[in-house]
C-alpha cells in the first residue's frame, strides 16, 4: 500500500499539507526555526525531506538503514528551549517525532484518497500499519505509533489541546505558500503555479487546522478542494512516466526488475 500511495505524483501536494499541519505544534516549530536552514534554503529543505521519504519508501534495506542512522544522528544534536513558551525540547523526543510522523502519513494517505477514491477502509488501515515500520527508522517504537485510521483519528483528537498558530507557525506557512523563488522564476509561471498548489494544500487541511490559521471554512469548501485536487491529479496522471515518477521509484523498479505502469 505504501508503494501505491507514495508512487502517485499527488504526493507533492500532500507533502505541503503535511508541513502546514506539522507547523501548528509550537514545540515542533521551535526546533525547526532554531536549528534548521528552512528560512535560508526552503527549496533545499523540501528536497531533502522528499529524498528521505523516497529512500524510506523505495530504497533497499541498506539504503534505509543508512538514511535512518543519519537522521537519528542529526536529531540527537537538536535540542533547546523555546523562547516563547520556555518549553525545553529535543528533536529525538518520541512525543514530537510521533507528531511529525502522524502529520506526514495522515496527509499522504488522505490526500491520495481524496484525489483518487481508490482505497477501501481496509487498505487505508493497511497503509497506516505499514507506516509504523517507517516510524521505526527515526527511532520510534512501532507499537506506540497509530497503526489504523481509527487510531490516527484518536491521536489527533488527543493532540489538539497542544496545538496553536503563533507568529512562528505563520512564518513557516508563509515560506510554504510563498517561498523565495530563484531569479529565473521571476517572470515565469513558477510563482503562480506554486502559490496555487500551496493554496490547495492549505484548503485540504482538516477544518480545525484551517480555523487555527484563520482560513475560511465555508459550507462546501471541502468538496470544492477535493474537486480541484482531482482535476490536478488527472492532469498529473496524463503526463509521461518520466515526468511523474521520482528517481527513487525508478531506481527501485530497476533494482527489482519491474516495468513502469500507466
Amino acid at each position: 500500500m505504501t508503494w501505491q500511495v507514495h508512487a502517485d505524483p499527488i504526493l507533492w501536494i500532500a507533502g505541503l499539507r503535511a508541513l502546514l499541519l506539522q507547523a501548528v505544534h509550537p514545540a515542533a516549530m521551535a526546533g525547526v526555526l532554531q536549528h534548521s536552514d528552512f528560512r535560508a534554503d526552503p527549496w533545499g529543505r523540501l528536497r531533502r525531506t522528499a529524498d528521505y521519504v523516497g529512500v524510506v519508501t523505495f530504497g533497499s534495506v541498506e539504503e534505509v538503514a543508512r538514511m535512518g542512522a543519519r537522521v537519528r544522528g542529526i536529531h540527537r544534536k537538536v535540542r533547546g528551549t523555546d523562547a516563547s513558551t520556555s518549553i525545553t525540547y529535543r528533536a529525538d523526543d518520541p512525543h514530537l517525532l510521533r507528531w511529525v510522523h502522524c502529520c506526514e502519513v495522515e496527509s499522504f494517505v488522505s490526500t491520495y484518497q481524496r484525489a483518487t477514491g481508490a482505497l477501501t477502509p481496509e487498505q487505508v488501515d493497511a497503509y497506516y500499519a505499514e507506516q509504523t515500520r517507517a516510524a521505526a527508522v527515526v527511532g520510534l517504537d512501532p507499537a506506540k505509533v497509530p497503526g489504523s485510521a481509527a487510531e490516527i483519528a484518536d491521536y489527533f483528537d488527543s493532540m489538539r489541546a497542544e496545538t496553536s498558530v503563533d507568529r512562528r507557525a505563520r512564518r513557516v506557512a508563509s515560506y510554504v505558500l510563498l517561498p523565495p523563488m530563484p531569479r529565473w522564476a521571476t517572470f515565469s509561471p513558477a510563482r503562480p503555479v506554486w502559490a496555487g498548489a500551496a493554496g490547495l494544500a492549505a484548503a485540504l487541511l482538516p477544518r480545525w487546522t484551517r480555523r487555527l490559521y484563520g482560513l475560511p471554512t465555508p459550507l462546501g469548501s471541502d468538496a470544492t478542494a477535493t474537486a480541484a485536487l482531482r482535476g490536478l491529479h488527472a492532469a498529473m496522471r496524463a503526463a509521461p512516466d518520466r515526468y511523474r515518477e521520482g528517481p527513487h521509484l525508478k531506481a527501485a523498479r530497476e533494482r527489482l526488475g519491474l516495468l513502469a505502469t500507466g
